[in-house]
């Protein structure tokens, strides 16, 4: 009995050993006799083969996630609906802006290395931006996205889509490992513990990182966090939290204590002025 040979189109061979041997008979197969028993063999066949090629075909995955665009938004380090206030030294690495409120109080003590935009034209522009970021963020679908829930401490993620359907938690260390796009839909709120962190390794950078958070954002004392924090409603920085990222809230306050807010610089280029010259009477 020969065994014969078969390639499919993903170029895998595999041996198929018929359970009869069929002869065919000048240009039609004999189907007297034993032709049920053949007549078997080669359905069953068919059906192995097609059961071979559903199985050696590749499975659908989800495609990589692209980077959320921030338009004018990028620029800010801070930028709020409500207000902005700080205590103590907080360093913002970026501008800060708030619209359609008005109010920031707390520079100094606190400094801006930035521009300060207080209900003008360009924080007005900035939360426009901020809106179409949001809703591109909590929009996203995809084949393979992951589900989450409960504290993410403790955890590694690779790049792709996560989707929490109520609040998140970060007790201890979540590390991103991965050189990649991490999109993060939370249906409720963020809560980072005190000490809480985000550690990012394997390619993983800070301005691929994106919190769309339904409510508001809590990070602890001492927490170090990564990312672009987008916020329907608050943001709150408690004392001596850094944020590698942004802290973006579309309709109430971004609170400071202390703290220290960077921008991620990839594809962002932050020009720092100098103070103005003081004016002579």
């Amino acid at each position: 009995m020969k065994t014969q040979l078969f390639q499919l189109s993903t170029g895998v061979q595999f041996g198929v050993a018929p359970t009869s041997q069929i002869m065919p008979t000048n240009h039609t197969a004999g189907v007297t006799g034993n032709g049920a028993t053949k007549s078997g063999s080669m359905k069953n066949l068919s059906l192995f083969l097609l059961g071979a090629a559903f199985t050696l075909c590749p499975v659908a995955t989800a495609q990589p996630q692209s980077a959320v665009y921030l338009g004018s938004a990028g620029s800010y380090a801070v930028l709020a609906g409500s207000t902005v206030t700080n205590t103590g030294l907080s360093i913002v690495n970026g501008n800060l802006g708030v619209w359609p409120g008005t109010a920031v109080t707390g520079f100094g003590p606190g400094k801006v290395n930035g521009t300060e935009d207080a209900g003008d034209v360009a924080a007005q522009h900035a939360q426009a931006s901020l809106n179409i970021a949001y809703n591109d963020a909590a929009g996203r679908t995809s084949v393979g996205i992951v589900a989450l829930a409960g504290d993410l401490g403790g955890r590694t993620l690779t790049p792709g889509l996560y989707k929490s359907t109520s609040t998140l938690a970060i007790t201890g260390a979540l590390t991103l490992h991965g050189n990649g796009v991490y999109i993060f839909q939370i249906a409720s709120g963020l809560t980072v513990s005190s000490g809480g962190s985000v550690v990012l390794s394997g390619g993983a950078t800070s301005a691929n990182v994106f919190w769309q958070v339904g409510s508001s954002a809590t990070l602890g004392t001492t927490a170090d966090f990564k990312g672009t924090i987008l916020a329907l409603t608050s943001i709150s920085l408690a004392t001596g939290a850094t944020l590698d990222g942004r802290a973006l809230a579309q309709h109430g306050a971004v609170t400071l204590d202390t703290n220290g807010v960077t921008i991620p610089l990839q594809n962002t280029v932050l020009v720092v002025l100098p103070p103005a010259p003081p004016q002579r009477d």
